[in-house]
């Protein structure tokens, strides 16, 4: 052992002595070289106490979502931008589960002045996290340990989410002190009802869970029917009578060979599906895993461990969007697609859905996005005002480091910000205005465009046009399927196009197929067309031949 491994083992035993039960790290910057405790490499499963550049093979460990933080601020600190971190992430154990830690870490100089040590403590909250504090019921991290030892055991069992609804509202009327004593009652409804046939759990936010082998998707389908029924009506928390709105979502496990991540992101989609469509009601996955829905849970497992793998299989087409009036190019849409060999082609409304739900998907659209500015190079150099429309799902708009995502992208790839338009869905509205408001103001102040997809499908259109700076209204293509006869969908059209020019913005009218329907659309207020008339959604080659 040379001079400096004795020195980096004494300054390691001395941090140990003081970290109060945490895993102790220290690396010699110099060499990158560095020593663990030993209980953190049983529990994660690291090579050994001694590793050469361990912050990689750390990374490794670090949940998806949480990895493009850590990347960075490891980076700034052996560039000698920070000084040190205190940072949250999920870890993976050698079990496969992940756990919640807070790492903890600082620079140290050398005799010479120059940073030579960096050094901290990873405090591991797996162990105290599986019991809520709030309800007492075993939590997310419980649920997610019970479901894997079923797995493990092949023992078939059905899962359920329920959730309360509106539950800010609980909490601005009463307080937070009382909104936990309706989470403890609820909690003990729920607990009360289920105990008897299987486990309860307190998951993140007002939801719960329950697994139990006994009960069928009917069976919970009929029980949460009369909890929904008891709440709504006579639900008392310290004498003060009140309604509580709920949603469920149920999912049989019976395939073991689909992983417990993805029967969860089914689950939550079920839940979701209760939420926002069908006033509260339980949905039952696709009814049962098995039979024909069998196969396409396969299909999400597959193409959800895909994404792991570099986003294998997937590829983009696109559609062109041309000018109204002179019919030349101006942009086009970046449509997802994925196939392999024993599948096929899938189509993204039979997957999109559920991955939206899981902690996964921010990372395809991280690859989306990417493959569609590198692909859209090749058009800006053409023709300078280009536009590449990317879709972005409610999932990727909920994250905090979005905006910073897009930036970054734009900086790698090299793309102009002016030749991006961000596309999105009514569906935003599930999320907050203000925060979205001030996404959006700071991507269009860099040049990006932002579209509003499927104009009038849903219920809140006109209000994110109004809430929302948009420089695109996108009519859904049900609008104008009849435009060259229905005096209804002319009327519709001649509303929109109005609407818009009154908040600034273009419109681009979608599903145009014949000639007679841009004749038709011509005498609006229209700026763009897109459709099969035109062309059909391609891949970059085809799209590259065609005369556009």
């Amino acid at each position: 052992m040379d001079g400096s491994n004795i020195y980096l083992d004494s300054l390691f035993e001395a941090l140990e002595i003081i970290a109060e039960g945490n895993y102790v790290y220290l690396c010699d910057m110099k060499r990158d070289y560095s020593r663990w405790s030993q209980n953190a490499v049983d529990y994660f499963g690291l090579p050994d106490i001694y590793m050469t550049g361990a912050g990689k093979i750390w990374e490794q460990h670090i949940h998806p979502d949480d990895r493009e933080h850590y990347r960075t601020n490891i980076a700034d600190i052996f560039n000698g931008v920070d000084r040190g971190h205190d940072m949250q992430y999920r870890a993976l154990s050698a079990d496969g589960s992940y756990v919640v830690c807070t790492c903890k870490g600082v620079v140290m100089n050398g005799p010479d002045g120059k940073p030579a040590y960096f050094a901290g403590s990873i405090k591991n909250h797996g162990s105290m996290s599986y019991i809520d504090n709030i309800t007492g019921l075993r939590s997310l991290y419980g649920f997610f340990d019970d479901l894997k030892s079923l797995y493990f055991k092949k023992t078939e069992c059905t899962a359920m989410v329920v959730g309360i609804s509106g539950f800010s509202v609980l909490n601005d009327i009463y307080g937070y002190s009382f909104g936990n004593m309706i989470l403890q009652k609820f909690a003990n409804l729920i607990h009360g009802t289920f105990s008897e046939f299987g486990w309860v759990y307190r998951m993140d936010g007002t939801k719960f869970a329950v697994l139990s082998r006994s009960l069928t998707a009917d069976d919970f389908v009929t029980m949460y029917n009369n909890i929904r029924e008891r709440v709504s009506h006579g639900f008392f928390v310290d004498d003060e009578r009140m309604s509580l709105s709920l949603n469920a979502g149920v999912a049989v496990v019976d395939d073991f060979e689909i992983n417990s991540e993805t029967i969860y992101s089914c689950l939550k989609n079920a839940y979701y599906e209760s939420r926002n469509r069908r006033l509260g009601e339980a949905v039952v996955f696709e009814n049962t895993i098995s039979g024909d829905n069998k196969k396409l849970i396969e299909k999400i497992n597959k193409i959800r461990n895909c994404i792991f793998e570099d986003c294998r299989g997937f590829y983009l087409c696109y559609q062109p969007i041309v000018d109204s009036r002179t019919e030349e190019l101006r942009g086009v849409e970046a449509l997802l697609r994925w196939k392999d060999n024993e599948y096929g082609t899938v189509p993204p409304i039979q997957y999109v859905p559920v991955l939206e739900q899981d902690a996964i998907f921010p990372e395809l659209g991280r690859w989306i996005l990417r493959r569609a500015m590198e692909d859209g190079k090749l058009f800006v150099a053409k023709n300078p005002g280009f536009l590449m429309h990317v879709n972005v799902s409610y999932a990727q708009l909920k994250r905090s480091d979005f905006v910073a995502d897009v930036f970054r992208i734009l900086a790698e790839t090299g793309y102009r910000a002016e030749n991006l338009c961000i596309e999105i869905t009514e569906r935003c509205r599930l999320l907050n205005m203000d925060m979205l408001k001030n996404m959006f103001c700071v991507l269009q102040a860099a040049g990006v465009k932002i579209a509003l997809d499927d104009f009038g499908t849903g219920f809140a259109s006109i209000g994110v046009l109004r809430e929302l700076p948009i420089d695109i209204v996108k009519i859904d293509r049900e609008f104008v399927k009849n435009i060259e006869t229905s005096l209804p969908d002319q009327h519709t059209v001649r509303f929109i196009s109005s609407l818009a020019a009154d908040f600034s913005a273009e419109v681009c009218v979608e599903g145009v197929e014949t000639i007679g329907m841009c004749d038709c659309l011509r005498k609006f207020s229209v700026s763009a067309f897109q459709g099969y008339y035109y062309s059909m959604p391609v891949t970059l080659e085809e799209l590259m031949k065609k005369d556009l």
